[in-house]
Parts: C-alpha cells; sequence; structure tokens
C-alpha cells in the first residue's frame, strides 16, 4: 500500500477525464450521437478490452470462471450509471451549470464513496480504523469545494450574458429531480467495481500484478454503459438519419461541406481513449489506498473537478469574469488538491496501523 502513489494515479485519471472531450471539440461535421457513439466505442470496448488482456493473466479464463451473478451485476451497474451520464446534461438545462453541477456532483461524490460500504455493512468497522477521521473530512471538504465551484459557476453566469444561454428552460422542480437521478445513477460505476471483486480477486490469484487487477472488472462494467449509450445513440442516429456520416455523406438539411473522415476518427478513437484512463488509472490508485479504498471515488470526482476546471481557464472559458469570481474557482480548486493531500495522510494512518 501507497497512499500518495495511489492519490498520484487518481490525478492521473481526473486529468484524462478532464481531458477526453478537447479532442472531440474539435471534430467536424459530424452529429453529437456520431462523434460520441464512435468515440463510445475506444472508451467503452476497444480500449479497456487490449488494457486487460495486455496487463493481466489468463483474462478469459477468470472471467469465464466467474460466477454469472456477479458478471450481470456488473452489467446491470454500468447500465445504471450510463442512465446518469445521458441525464447530466439535462440537469445542466434545467438548472444552469452551478445549481446543477453542485446537485449531481455532490450526490455522486457521497452515495459512490459512502455506498458500497454502507450496503455491505463495513461502514462502521471502516469508522474505526486509524486515519478514518482524516478520511472523512477529505470527503467533506470536496463537497464543500464542489458547493464553490458552483457558486463561482453561478457568479459566471451573471456577469456572462452568453452562459445564460438554455436557462430559459430552467425549472427547478423537474431540475432537481433529474439532479437527484443523474446523480443516484452515476454513483452505480462505483458499485460496479465493488461487485466485481471476485474478478478482481480471481486476477490476483491468476498471477495478475496488484496494480492490474482491477482491469478485467471495468471491462465488464463498461458493457452495461455501452449498452445505454448504444440505444440512446442508435435512436438519435435513426431519429436524425445521421449514419450516412461514418461514411462522409452528411445528414438531411445539413452542410454539403466535405466531412474530414480520417481526421474526425483520429479525434474520436483519442478522445475516447483518454477517456477511458480515467478508470485505467482509477483501479491502479484504488489498489494502493488499502483499508479505505472506498475513498478512492472521492479522490476520483476531486480530479476530475480539479482539472476540468483548470481546462476552462486554459481554455478561457473563464475570461472576462470578475477577479472576486474567478477566486472563488482557485479556492475551490485549492479545497480540491488540500482534500486529496488530506485523504492521502488518512489512508497513511491506516497503513502505519497495520
Amino acid at each position: 500500500m501507497n497512499p500518495l502513489l495511489g492519490v498520484f494515479f487518481h490525478w492521473l485519471g481526473g486529468l484524462s477525464s478532464a481531458s477526453f472531450y478537447v479532442p472531440y471539440k474539435r471534430i467536424r461535421l459530424w452529429s453529437w450521437e456520431i462523434f460520441w457513439l464512435t468515440g463510445g466505442v475506444f472508451s467503452w470496448i476497444i480500449a479497456p478490452w487490449i488494457g486487460a488482456m495486455i496487463g493481466t493473466e489468463h483474462l478469459f479464463a477468470v472471467l469465464g470462471s466467474t460466477a454469472p451473478s456477479v458478471i450481470w451485476a456488473c452489467v446491470g451497474c454500468g447500465a445504471l450509471w450510463g442512465m446518469g451520464g445521458l441525464t447530466f446534461g439535462l440537469t445542466m438545462r434545467y438548472l444552469g451549470l452551478s445549481l446543477g453541477m453542485a446537485v449531481a456532483l455532490g450526490l455522486t461524490t457521497v452515495i459512490g464513496t459512502l455506498g458500497p460500504p454502507l450496503v455491505n455493512g463495513t461502514l462502521g468497522d471502516v469508522a474505526a480504523k486509524p486515519g478514518s477521521l482524516y478520511t472523512f473530512i477529505g470527503i467533506a471538504v470536496v463537497l464543500v469545494a464542489i458547493v464553490v465551484v458552483a457558486l463561482a459557476g453561478h457568479a459566471k453566469e451573471k456577469e456572462l450574458p452568453g452562459e445564460k444561454e438554455g436557462l430559459s428552460e430552467f425549472n427547478l422542480s423537474k431540475g432537481l429531480m433529474v439532479a437527484v437521478f443523474c446523480g443516484v445513477m452515476s454513483s452505480f460505476f462505483a458499485f460496479g467495481l465493488e461487485r466485481g471483486t471476485p474478478i478482481k480477486e480471481a486476477s490476483l490469484a491468476a498471477g495478475t500484478g496488484v496494480l492490474w487487477a482491477g482491469l478485467p472488472v471495468i471491462c465488464i462494467v463498461l458493457i452495461g454503459g455501452f449498452a445505454t449509450n448504444l440505444v440512446w445513440s442508435g435512436y438519435l442516429i435513426i431519429k436524425n438519419r445521421s449514419a450516412g456520416e461514418w461514411l462522409g455523406k452528411a445528414r438531411p438539411g445539413a452542410s454539403a461541406e466535405k466531412i474530414p473522415l480520417l481526421t474526425n476518427y483520429l479525434l474520436a478513437a483519442l478522445g475516447g481513449t483518454l477517456w477511458y484512463f480515467q478508470f485505467f488509472f482509477y483501479t491502479m490508485g484504488e489498489s494502493q489506498m488499502g483499508r479505505f479504498g472506498f475513498s478512492s471515488w472521492t479522490l476520483h470526482m476531486a480530479s476530475i473537478i480539479l482539472f476540468s476546471t483548470l481546462w476552462g481557464f486554459a481554455l478561457k472559458e473563464w475570461k472576462g469574469t470578475s477577479a472576486h469570481t474567478q477566486g472563488l474557482v482557485w479556492l475551490g480548486i485549492l479545497a480540491l488538491v488540500g482534500s486529496t493531500v488530506i485523504i492521502g495522510y488518512g489512508n497513511y494512518l491506516a497503513g502505519l496501523a497495520g
């Protein structure tokens, strides 16, 4: 166990997650559903299986010996997680950036972190371990940081008129229902990883190193996520008649400009692979967190918010905002960094206690 190394891996995962949409932004003349599903094939199918085949021992024998109930539990959790991802956009649409992010990400963080040990009945035992106080304080600091960043987002919406786009559809009751659904469903990835513990143990028994033992679990959970996204993207493709874009044919009523197919495919592959790397590094980080492995979900969410916010500055998304607003953003960033240090220290104390 090496909590500092674990935090570093979680930061790499957060950076990967925060960066995956940057290549997507450069894709031209493809509809959302086309580039989302194309990149998703790399995110949810190609990259996970290649990673697991390279990094683990006897992958298919391990999965073949796993009880079907475990496989289906992982797939089901992945499908539920996929529903959460698909409703995140609706959350922003009805509540705006600040309130939507605070509710959705706050719920995802809390449920994804505390849900598995609570369901398993181990939360009390975890709370009694040395260093647990620091771990729970770190989780609380992440929630505070989410609220601070959300306040900065609210201030940005007020200061930059262009950021109010879509808020004409603001609907508090509908938005809160969607946000709660999104937050709860998005946390199911953490449950899927926990349900896949027997797969991880079997992979370890087959000779896989501890850093890579979680990779087969990701493959199975992402099958469920792929299924959910395939259904929704497939519906949009049929509705918008956009399937021809894969072959360079513009959909009816779209621009007649030539679609840069090779560039689009390469960018989708890059973005999709970056997205997968968040969980590639997640499992590596979790393997180093010892008794408080459940805190990995908090570190994961904190890292994503941290690097997403930094990307926002790099892409000048905060240009034109006041010093007060930017100060709130940096306060949130400092809180997120501090939370990872606190959680890492709590895991370190647990390691010293043996």
